[in-house]
């Protein structure tokens, strides 16, 4: 497994949040902030955390808080920033509405690297972008797509050499991305 001083945890906290109306970053499950599930699942594999914001309040969380290098670009310029911010070869990119994400899920990256410029977590068929490790190489195919306005991350992820994990069925829960009121009833009801 690649040693925790080659690696940077970013977690993007700069979405509208506007399917929940409220920023989630700061939502609470199970005592803790959303956030705070995604840097506790990274800790013991990194040496430097990064939030990608511009709200301020993140700054209690004892990280390096960097900004949008493009504000309202979505995902695509929060993953940028944080690149261009990080030290490292690996970073692992999550973002901060995934509250039942654990280091089970974040090791299994971990361990699936090879020479992809990106391994990402794949839940039923699907692609999770934001659950994912990614090479600082990574950052020039990412500045490319900005400058020619590419604001879908399927796109930019494409023009990369991707790794696909697989969750086992009973992992899949891990992932849950909570982007409603409905959503979070959810998971609190489930847990």
């Amino acid at each position: 497994m690649i040693s925790r001083n080659k690696i940077t945890g970013i977690i993007l906290a700069g979405g509208k949040s506007s399917r929940m109306g409220t920023d989630k970053g700061h939502l609470k499950f199970r005592g803790k902030k959303f956030i705070q599930h995604s840097l506790d699942a990274i800790e013991s594999f990194v040496e430097e955390k990064l939030i990608v914001s511009s709200d301020c309040s993140y700054d209690v969380f004892g990280c390096r808080r960097v900004e949008d290098c493009i504000k309202d670009f979505g995902p695509v310029a929060g993953i940028y920033s944080g690149l261009i911010n990080s030290t490292s070869e690996f970073n692992i990119i999550l973002s901060c509405d995934i509250p039942l994400i654990n280091e089970r899920i974040v090791e299994k990256l971990l361990k699936s690297n090879d020479d992809e410029e990106i391994v990402l977590i794949e839940s039923k068929g699907r692609k999770m972008p934001l659950i994912g490790l990614y090479k600082k190489q990574c950052e020039q195919k990412f500045k490319i797509a900005i400058e020619k306005g590419e604001r879908k991350l399927k796109n930019v992820i494409e023009q990369c050499n991707v790794k696909l994990v697989e969750l086992e069925d009973s992992e899949v829960i891990f992932t849950s991305n909570i982007n409603t009121k409905e959503d979070l009833m959810t998971i609190e009801n489930e847990g």
